[in-house]
């Protein structure tokens, strides 16, 4: 494949993303904003890949066909022959919203505008460009990589045209697409992110501690992970952030975001990028 397949963003997600696709054969463009960001992304990228040759999964030709295929670049630019540009950058309306206006500029007539958005409205991101038929929520889990789901999201104006290529795509990336509408926090984090933060209400009311309450959903639920240990792998900003979403967008108190949470990101302990969460790394 010769197609042009551009990612904004190379943190956890964006560099998931590029990694994905360049593994499908597509020519990756990944830009960010700096040089470090971009070194940090790609050295993500090959030690994610190197444990799959560790683990005989894939073959050490085979992971330098792929990083070969991901071209970095901090110019939005270079993303111009695109046909498609999933945006993967902080989960912030107002940031989401320069990428798409700028990326309205320069990506080529009828390419897609893909925001890997884990709440914000298609819909809206859509309205700020002058495609709106060719903008969709294309939401990939974390650990990109190895979690089969992308979240489909059509905004009010996306095409049925837009709906079919992407879902194809998404099908191409080796991934299970499957679809909702644009609604807050779509279906993932609307189901998700009350539990996570039912949980921290618990802890926060010392109902139980963080170990039991983990171990309680892992061992009664059958979870492979307790939800407070899943918020710091999300990272606790990033909870907020979409409770945020929920709590403004249905105008529900039940979407009411734990103080507790909010008392750990206004410190600065987010999760296991920042050593320090509801646990320690």
């Amino acid at each position: 494949m010769s197609e042009i397949f551009g990612v904004v963003g190379s943190g956890t997600m964006g560099a998931g993303i590029a990694q994905v696709a360049a593994r499908a054969g597509f020519a990756v463009v990944m830009r960010d904003v700096a040089e470090d960001f971009l070194a940090r992304g790609l050295n993500a990228i090959d030690k994610s890949l190197q444990r799959d040759v560790d683990k005989d999964r894939l073959s050490a030709d085979e992971k330098g066909a792929i990083t070969t295929r991901i071209r970095t670049t901090t110019e939005l630019s270079d993303l111009s022959e695109a046909f498609i540009v999933v945006e993967a950058v902080t989960e912030d309306l107002a940031v989401k919203t320069e990428i798409f206006k700028a990326l309205e500029e320069v990506a080529r007539p009828g390419a897609i505008l893909a925001s890997n958005t884990s709440s914000i409205s298609i819909t809206k991101l859509a309205a700020t460009t002058r495609r709106a038929d060719r903008v969709i929520g294309m939401h990939f889990m974390n650990p990109v990589p190895v979690m089969k789901l992308v979240e489909i999201i059509r905004g009010a104006a996306t095409s049925d045209q837009t709906y079919e290529e992407v879902r194809l795509l998404t099908e191409q990336l080796g991934k299970v697409p499957l679809d909702c509408r644009d609604s807050p926090g779509f279906v993932s984090n609307r189901v998700l992110m009350p539990m996570i933060n039912e949980a921290i209400f618990a802890l926060y009311e010392g109902v139980a501690t963080r170990e039991s309450i983990d171990g309680i959903m892992k061992l009664g639920m059958n979870h492979p992970m307790g939800p407070l240990a899943l918020a710091d792998f999300i990272g606790l900003d990033v909870c907020l952030a979409i409770m945020n979403v929920l709590n403004e967008g249905f105008g529900d108190s039940k979407y009411r975001p734990c103080p507790l949470l909010k008392r750990y990101v206004d410190a600065g302990w987010l999760g296991k990028k920042s050593g320090r969460g509801f646990y320690q790394y």
